[in-house]
């Protein structure tokens, strides 16, 4: 087959293969209790389900705007206004299939070949893959457990260069469900300030699920509204995984642009997709807040039952849902760990270098599942791990 070489520098989602061979073992006839994919569990709420259902009867099943329906733009500006405390405009906002596109897309719009982009690590894989894929250079930056995986700001600013074109940030965090401090996004901010041809993508996809304080975006901050891409969706927060339906508010200019490349590649988002995703942020948010809350006890069975694992120790994540324990005590690398764990153990999650060199000692579990399967991990999990002694 001829097949272009940049194919070579695309990368992928572990958690999707890792699913593959636990799919693989059940249907052998194995019990695997799945902690590896970020997909809440819970069912989409009623009320959004029967505003796609009458959007669908309606006749919202034609072709939309590329850059997303009027009215949902406008709803999507008015939450964005009310949560981050910046005036939007329906203008500024493009929404896409997932919000995976926008990070696609702002990146071939951005970046060209050689310049180099601030990327955390450990953090979603996708952001290296899209910036190796068109051709720039993705600049690591350590998100270290001994600094409760905030961005140390001393270090950050050394791997800034004239060829910095882009900071990516997360917040909160996968896979550590870190949450970075307002201190940390204003040191961010002047440095961004610093160069007119710096971008910030600000990946927010899990702003609604956070247990102390509030959400802060980098947006937010005197002057960055116009030089940051606040990435968000409904994924997570509506438990709407499948729906396909994120967004990105970015300056009008760029927007075009976005607009431009979804035109090109997807034509546009399912209308009653979108009709659904107004009731989302419109309607009750009873749904959501229970969906937190119970997020949060299982959080914390999640992190007290890995701190009792011999060589296992597990930091409180402040958002997400996730956790990302050390495991450097088991004398087990993370992916011999993660092998293990699957086919000793019938559980499955994923090595921490899945998500870049900095997670090597690491493994991911993501907490959405019910308080019954967690506990039950916990036990194959340590007595899978006590047979290594």
């Amino acid at each position: 087959m001829h097949i272009a070489i940049r194919m070579a520098r695309l990368g992928t989602e572990t958690a999707f293969e890792v699913l593959a061979k636990a799919k693989a073992l059940e249907a052998k006839g194995k019990s695997v209790v799945h902690l590896e994919i970020g997909e809440p569990d819970f069912d989409t709420p009623q009320n959004i389900k029967k505003a796609a259902i009458d959007a669908i009867n309606n006749g919202f099943t034609h072709y939309g705007p590329s850059a997303g329906l009027p009215e949902h733009r406008k709803a999507i500006a008015e939450y964005i206004s009310q949560t981050r405390g910046i005036e939007v405009d329906p203008d500024e906002v493009v929404v896409t299939p997932g919000a995976k596109p926008i990070i696609f897309f702002t990146i071939l719009t951005w970046l060209r070949p050689g310049d180099e982009v601030l990327t955390p690590s450990p953090g979603f894989p996708i952001y290296e893959s899209m910036i190796n894929f068109v051709g720039a250079k993705p600049v690591l930056y350590p998100l270290r457990e001994e600094n409760n995986f905030d961005i140390d700001i001393d270090e950050f600013k050394k791997l800034v260069s004239p060829m910095t074109k882009m900071i990516i940030l997360n917040s909160p965090q996968n896979p550590t469900g870190s949450v970075l401090s307002k201190e940390t996004l204003y040191e961010i901010s002047r440095i961004v300030k610093e160069d007119n041809d710096m971008l910030v993508i600000s990946d927010e996809v899990y702003s609604e699920i956070i247990y102390e304080g509030k959400h802060s975006s980098i947006a937010s901050i005197d002057g960055m509204k116009d030089r940051t891409v606040i990435i968000d969706g409904y994924s997570k927060t509506f438990a709407m995984t499948g729906w396909r339906c994120g967004y990105g508010i970015m300056n009008k200019d760029l927007a075009k642009y976005v607009s431009q490349l979804q035109t090109n590649s997807t034509s546009c988002t399912a209308t009653f997709t979108q009709i659904a995703c107004i009731e989302a942020l419109k309607g009750p948010k009873d749904d959501v807040k229970n969906m937190v809350e119970e997020f949060r006890k299982r959080r914390d069975i999640i992190v007290d039952g890995l701190n009792k694992i011999p060589g296992f120790t597990c930091k409180m994540p402040k958002g997400a849902f996730y956790v990302f324990p050390n495991i450097k005590g088991t004398g087990k690398t993370a992916k011999e760990l993660q092998e293990y764990l699957l086919n000793e153990a019938g559980v499955a999650c994923l090595s921490g270098t899945a998500f870049g060199a900095y997670g090597k000692g690491y493994l991911r579990f993501s907490y959405a599942n019910s308080v019954e399967n967690i506990k039950e991990a916990l036990k194959r999990i340590d007595a899978a791990v006590r047979k290594l002694k």
